[in-house]
């Protein structure tokens, strides 16, 4: 079975890749306009989510924080344990059966697109639930929790049971019809203690697209039990076009870090800087800024180019504690600068306030402080007298080795931001460039080991698109409940400055960084932002960059910043170690926060 997925996801991938650019040359060249080509490529896409969230479950990769599960004996963490499998089987049950609604009855029979029904592309999302709930009962081995999971996820779909059976039978059903009014009215009166224990779940390990689904269902329930939404919701935006360019980037950055990319951009900027004090560090930042623009998570790059970077560093003298301190701050770098895929997702979610290639603009100078800054740190505390003697042959030989890697980014700014292509076929070009260079040209592998990469780079891409259809469910319902207006009137009635109502977003949202997820963050968090922001007359661009740069600081903060514990786990070191060693450069990035919160000029500059 789990071969016939991998085939399946490898083809999908090459779909994905390749008729964007096929599409665009047919019609901008031939003229001919291909009817709903976009919109398959984008139900490629969601199926492609699906079976990329099965592959991400089998792996044990869904996104997850086990903040205080390093400290339980070993009889706590199987109680733990326990509890944990049997809120995801509950959920996972739970959300099967919301998906059946929406087959019979709110996608249209008639919706047909290439010969396919969308109907039937729709089942890969229950097909998705039912593999990663045949998943988790197979690999955890509870049967009692896993029993007691199964038993509780009928209770709360009754609704959906009673839906099922009045459409396919056309009669109600008094039993299902009672259990369904029965916990909408259990999840109105302890929906508080619910999310809050769901919150709890999360600290110990619970995966997160289970925390968010969970919320969501339950909130969803006392609101009137219209828990199809839930999966209705993750089909729209995984129907995106923006969000389709998320995979693609995330391939070709991963396949990217595990060529030989890394080291010629790396012996560039050596070759260039290495002369000067501290000119490992620039390379290294420089570096890691790179390959997280790609990626889209700071934590890949570190486990991807840590242990070499900091060879790199510790063999120019570097000390090891800064080398890792270094790698670890400068991680997140790159979510501000194009084709981030923070930024996409930010622009997709705020469709209605702001412009995605407005948000790359207005990141810009932003990101090139906290760069520069993480540079100028990592240069001071540079105590090596090692220097690399320069050269104008070693440095046009280094040129010339990355002159194809260089290209890269320029191929994308040019291409996306002329608008000669969209940003979907910027991506699949993206991919379809490295697969050249790294296969072809560089022979860093095979097609077959280029297959295995991509395989290997599909747990973090459905981890982050699950993520998203997982938390778009939640904002949903915080717009349809009013929330955004009921916290503006709030923040209005008891701030009347905008310079206080900026320093507190800074605080809250250093701690939504600190607990949740970049995109669950961006999806359920700015929404609520952006129309408080607005109403103290803050422009969007501002807000945006304001949100995106506490999230990467949220990152380093401690204790449960990711970051930090990816850090620990990639350089083998205690958490509070990593801690201590990255305060100077946590502080740094605090202080060009308040730089940019406090002075506009630097989001807004670049704009038209």
């Amino acid at each position: 079975m789990r071969k016939t997925v991998n085939i399946l996801i490898l083809f999908l991938a090459g779909v994905l890749a390749i008729l964007p650019i096929i599409f665009w040359g047919i019609t901008e060249i031939g003229g001919v306009a291909i009817m709903d080509g976009e919109r398959f490529i984008i139900h490629a896409v969601f199926v492609f989510a699906c079976f990329a969230g099965i592959i991400t479950s089998a792996n044990h990769r869904q996104l997850n924080i086990e903040v205080f599960n390093l400290r339980l004996s070993e009889s706590l963490k199987s109680t733990v344990g326990s509890i944990n499998n049997g809120i995801s089987i509950a959920v996972l049950t739970a959300l099967f059966f919301a998906c059946f609604p929406n087959i019979l009855t709110v996608i249209d029979s008639g919706d047909i697109l290439w010969g396919i029904p969308v109907r039937f592309l729709f089942l890969a999302l229950p097909l998705m639930f039912l593999a990663q709930l045949v998943l988790q009962i197979r690999e955890n081995k509870r049967l009692l929790s896993s029993l007691l999971g199964l038993s509780a996820g009928l209770f709360v779909s009754c609704g959906s049971l009673a839906s099922i059976a009045y459409t396919v039978f056309g009669a109600e059903s008094a039993a299902l019809t009672a259990c369904a009014s029965m916990w909408a009215a259990v999840s109105a009166k302890l929906l508080v203690p619910f999310v809050l224990a769901f919150i709890v779940a999360a600290l110990f390990g619970l995966p997160l697209f289970i925390v968010l689904l969970a919320i969501t269902y339950t909130a969803f329930s006392q609101g009137g039990g219209y828990v199809d939404v839930v999966p209705l919701e993750m089909y729209h935006i995984l129907t995106d076009s923006s969000i389709a360019a998320i995979p693609l980037f995330t391939v070709a950055g991963c396949l990217l870090a595990e060529g030989s990319a890394g080291k010629r951009l790396m012996e560039l900027v050596r070759s260039s800087v290495g002369w000067l004090r501290g000119g490992v560090i620039i390379s290294s930042v420089l570096v890691l800024t790179f390959f997280t623009t790609f990626t889209g998570a700071s934590g890949v790059t570190i486990l991807a180019l840590g242990p070499l970077l900091s060879l790199i560093l510790t063999g120019n003298d570097y000390s090891e504690d800064d080398a890792e301190s270094l790698i670890t701050a400068s991680g997140s770098l790159g979510i501000l600068f194009p084709p981030s895929m923070a930024i996409i997702i930010f622009g997709v979610t705020n469709i209605m306030t702001v412009d995605i290639f407005d948000v790359f603009r207005g990141a810009v100078l932003p990101g090139l402080l906290l760069t520069i800054s993480m540079i100028i740190i990592g240069v001071v505390r540079d105590r090596s007298k090692k220097r690399i003697p320069f050269s104008w042959k070693e440095l046009k030989t280094a040129f010339c080795a990355s002159f194809f890697e260089l290209l890269l980014p320029v191929f994308i700014i040019a291409l996306y931001f002329s608008g000669l292509f969209s940003l979907l076929q910027t991506a699949a070009f993206t991919v379809l460039y490295t697969c050249v260079l790294e296969i072809i040209i560089r022979r860093d592998f095979s097609w077959k080991g280029a297959a295995g990469l991509i395989l290997k780079s599909i747990p973090i891409a459905g981890g982050v698109l699950i993520i998203i259809g997982a938390a778009k469910g939640l904002a949903y319902y915080l717009i349809d409940a009013n929330v955004p207006a009921l916290l503006t009137d709030i923040v209005q009635t008891y701030i009347h400055s905008k310079y206080v109502f900026l320093f507190l977003l800074n605080i809250l949202l250093i701690f939504v960084g600190c607990i949740m997820d970049l995109y669950s963050a961006i999806l359920v968090v700015s929404p609520l932002v952006m129309p408080i922001a607005e109403s103290f007359g803050i422009h969007p661009i501002h807000t945006g960059v304001i949100f995106l740069m506490n999230m990467a600081l949220g990152f380093l903060t401690p204790p449960i910043g990711m970051d930090l514990f990816i850090a620990s786990y990639t350089f083998n070191k205690p958490v509070i170690k990593i801690v201590k060693n990255i305060l100077p450069y946590l502080g740094i990035q605090c202080i060009i926060l308040l730089l940019v919160t406090y002075i506009p000029w630097f989001t807004t500059v670049l704009l038209p």
